[in-house]
């Protein structure tokens, strides 16, 4: 019964302590901090949404690299300078600071709640 009680404790802290280090891909921003670095030359802008949701409505400095090609195209991107990526949520914009920082990616910034928060 001892065991069993560990055992718990030890996946509880397990589950705990991923979570944690698995949300820091990226640092979070809001549609307004955003305003005020989209003139950064030393930061670049990346769109992950679908060709036809960027062609829809876009940031004028955000360049589309759709979430599933951005493994392929990562390599366009220059590593000494942060990514801010965005899409239509925050959701594939996560996913996608995951997969940059899996590819050594150091500095990556996440807009939160995406263009659904964009006026």
């Amino acid at each position: 019964m001892e065991f069993i009680i560990y055992f718990i404790i030890a996946l509880i802290v397990y589950f705990v302590i991923r979570n944690h280090f698995s949300n820091k891909a990226a640092k979070q921003i809001g549609t307004m901090e955003l305003r005020g670095i989209l003139k950064d030359k030393n930061k670049q802008f990346i769109d992950v949404r679908t060709s036809a949701e960027y062609k829809a409505n876009h940031i004028k400095q955000f360049k589309n690299i759709p979430l599933h090609e951005l493994n392929s195209k990562a390599s366009n991107l220059d590593q000494n300078k942060e990514v801010v990526v965005i899409c239509q949520s925050g959701m594939r914009s996560s996913q996608a600071a995951k997969v940059l920082r899996k590819m050594g990616f150091n500095r990556i910034t996440n807009v939160r709640g995406g263009m659904n928060t964009w006026r």
